[in-house]
């Protein structure tokens, strides 16, 4: 029997997956919100009667969705859309994302992302992740709704509500799913992270990126993110040049990548293989500098939404094509492993 609301929701995943405009995204999220909150037997009695268009948030469009899955038919337009933004990958790339347990970089919409916590967890675990750490961005990057250290207070209690209705789905046979805390913090101009070290201590993890002056010059920028690489709270060096390959392209910032790849390994900083598809980041030659150094990484979405959670792949493929193993990548790990070694 086919569930409506999935079939909207798998409609949202997939143009979300393909960068599609917010606004189609969001009306096909916002039907399936209506629908959960109808029973089917209602829904049946307006299908056959043409009005569900008379509920608000619903159109022209996702009724039709609503109508073809009640009759148990896959909906044309989730047809149609299934395999937009989806990439073929290598079988080596393949068998690396297999191996994948999480997702280190997650955001949602008490930052910049585009959905709450728990759609991002739900997506992440039908992907067949076991957890994933959420990273909102950090109070400087207000253009982003940064958390302070007020908002991410609450944000770890909202989590731990989350974790217990987790715990009692798993229970009642649900895959077993866990959202880890965390944050993507800036990296300051003279190499300390944007957030309260003390709040910062109380995190599963933390993945530190420069956001700002990323033209300063390489000998400045080097020491900058050298020192927040040695910062004992950070686990994870985000999208380590910057770059954008797409559109609005920005060119990759300036440094030592041999003494910030050597200073990951002494410090076992995990570099992240950002999977989006706007950066791509590291380029291969600094990710095979970075395997070469002994760094460990991180396959991370980056992802704003549940679909963006789908570009793994991506990341995975350009690891595998620079000789990135399983026993290198973090994500590998199971969450008590993740937490026994950021917790070092």
């Amino acid at each position: 029997m086919r569930e409506p609301a999935a079939d909207l929701r798998a409609i949202a995943f997939c143009l979300e997956r393909a960068l599609a405009p917010t606004f189609r995204v969001r009306a096909f999220r916002a039907a399936a919100a209506v629908v959960d909150g109808l029973s089917r037997a209602e829904l049946r009695r307006r299908a056959d009667g043409g009005t569900l268009g008379e509920l608000p948030g619903i159109g022209a469009v996702t009724a039709l969705v609503i109508s073809e899955s009640l009759a148990g038919e896959e909906p044309n337009y989730l047809r149609r859309v299934s395999t937009l933004g989806g990439t073929p990958v290598s079988d080596g790339a393949a068998s690396l994302r297999a191996a994948l347990r999480g997702d280190c970089h997650v955001h949602s919409d008490w930052s910049d992302g585009g959905s709450p916590i728990a759609d991002m967890a739900w997506a992440a675990r039908g992907l067949g992740h076991e957890w994933m750490v959420l990273t909102d961005h950090s109070p400087r990057l207000k253009v982003a709704r940064g958390l302070t250290a007020e908002r991410l207070r609450a944000q770890l209690e909202v989590v731990r509500e989350l974790n217990e209705r987790l715990g009692a789905e798993a229970a009642s046979g649900e895959r077993p799913f866990r959202v880890l805390t965390g944050i993507e913090c800036d990296i300051n101009e003279d190499g300390t992270l944007d957030q309260e070290p003390e709040l910062l201590a109380e995190l599963d993890l933390v993945v530190a990126s420069v956001h700002s002056k990323l033209r300063m010059d390489s000998t400045d920028m080097t020491p900058r993110m050298v020192a927040a690489i040695s910062n004992p709270h950070t686990d994870v060096l985000g999208h380590c040049t910057g770059r954008m390959v797409r559109e609005k392209k920005r060119p990759e910032s300036a440094f030592e990548a041999d003494l910030v790849f050597a200073a990951c390994a002494r410090f076992g900083v995990a570099v992240e293989v950002n999977s989006r598809p706007e950066r791509l980041d590291p380029p291969k030659r600094l990710l095979r500098l970075a395997i070469e150094a002994g760094c460990q990484v991180a396959i991370d979405t980056d992802a704003h939404a549940p679909g963006q959670l789908a570009w793994q792949e991506l990341g995975c493929e350009r690891a595998y094509l620079t000789g990135v193993t399983p026993d290198r990548v973090v994500n590998t790990w199971t969450a008590e492993q993740l937490l026994a070694w950021t917790a070092r």
